[in-house]
């Protein structure tokens, strides 16, 4: 487990944050199923199961934490145990995103009634995930390149304006909200050996980290990133927080440049190991997880996958878990790469 004194200094979530977050979250969310999946367990040589996240309201794992994090914090603007909709005193909550981390905010902001503010970057969106922040009663701002740029706009505004800025990794109420899935998946499958998930700013796998660390200390946690955007898998490598020059993934929920502290001072100390797969490789995931799983995964939702292929003889007859984070694809895209 990650030691007392960084714990303090960091405030870090641990495993009794993740139990009481189960139980914040459980009236508003669906358990989501874990499916064995049959051709890609044959594939693999191991029992293959896919985590469907995609199933989420908003399409992705990142709901979880969302509804822990702007519940609570509402919860304790208005000075009571439970939240009540259409209550005075919430606060402006402001955020960056790529999609599927606003998605969640702006989600669990209309659960709660909070007024919400995504910054999402003006090149290399999805605009199905901008429409659908929008749709979910975000107020939605287009600025910068890529994520790092409109993240440190959105931290400027919100302290010029003293909103809440909520980071999309560095907040120990998301990370214990996500862990939630790492419960369901160790009460749906006590004997995993491995889970493997995506990584794009961390909170994924740290929350399958604490939790695993805890209920089962021989299951191996392994994050899966693109390589063409490595700077978590860096940051893992060198014991490092310094930027990464470049990103160039067309896979935006796995598109940053700039490794962030929380999750990654979680990754250092409790996670297994570390993979970088192409995107092409990213793209074969996608097209398997449609044709064997029937099942619409985005980019970082079939990283997981992508991973699996490349580790097959190390998971050879263990019993894997795959986090399938999201299924918010572009339908171009998917168009695109379900016919190459």
């Amino acid at each position: 487990m990650l030691c007392a004194a960084s714990q303090q200094a960091m405030l870090f979530p641990n495993f009794a944050d993740i139990l009481a977050a189960r139980e914040f979250i459980a009236p508003y969310l669906p358990k989501t199923p874990l499916v064995r999946v049959e051709k890609l367990s044959e594939l693999l040589g191991c029992d293959y199961y896919a985590k469907l996240e995609n199933l989420q309201p908003v399409g992705a794992f990142k709901v979880r934490g969302g509804v822990n994090l702007v519940g609570t914090l509402v919860s304790t603007a208005c000075g009571s145990g439970r939240v009540t909709a259409g209550e005075e005193k919430h606060p402006v909550l402001v955020s960056a995103s790529t999609g599927n981390h606003g998605q969640s905010i702006a989600y669990a902001g209309r659960l709660f009634g909070a007024k919400v503010i995504i910054y999402a970057p003006e090149q290399n969106v999805n605009e199905s995930k901008i429409q659908a922040m929008r749709d979910l009663g975000a107020e939605v701002r287009l600025y910068g390149r890529d994520f790092d740029e409109t993240r440190l706009e959105a931290e400027r505004v919100a302290q010029a304006e003293d909103f809440r800025f909520v980071h999309s990794a560095n907040e120990p109420k998301l990370i214990a909200g996500v862990g939630t899935m790492a419960l369901e998946i160790f009460a749906d499958l006590p004997d995993v050996n491995v889970i493997i998930c995506p990584a794009g700013g961390g909170s994924c796998a740290s929350g399958n980290c604490i939790v695993a660390k805890e209920v089962k200390p021989g299951t191996r946690i392994i994050a899966a990133q693109s390589e063409q955007a490595p700077a978590m898998w860096h940051a893992w490598k060198n014991r490092s927080l310094d930027p990464y020059p470049t990103m160039k993934t067309e896979h935006e929920g796995l598109a940053t440049r700039v490794p962030f502290e929380m999750t990654n001072k979680i990754l250092w100390e409790l996670l297994d190991d570390f993979v970088l797969v192409s995107d092409e490789e990213i793209n074969d995931a996608i097209r398997l997880l449609a044709v064997h799983a029937k099942q619409v995964a985005e980019g970082a939702g079939a990283a997981s996958l992508a991973a699996a292929l490349k580790l097959r003889d190390q998971l050879r007859g263990q019993k894997v878990v795959g986090i399938l984070t999201g299924g918010n694809i572009p339908l171009e895209r998917f168009a695109r790469v379900m016919a190459r």
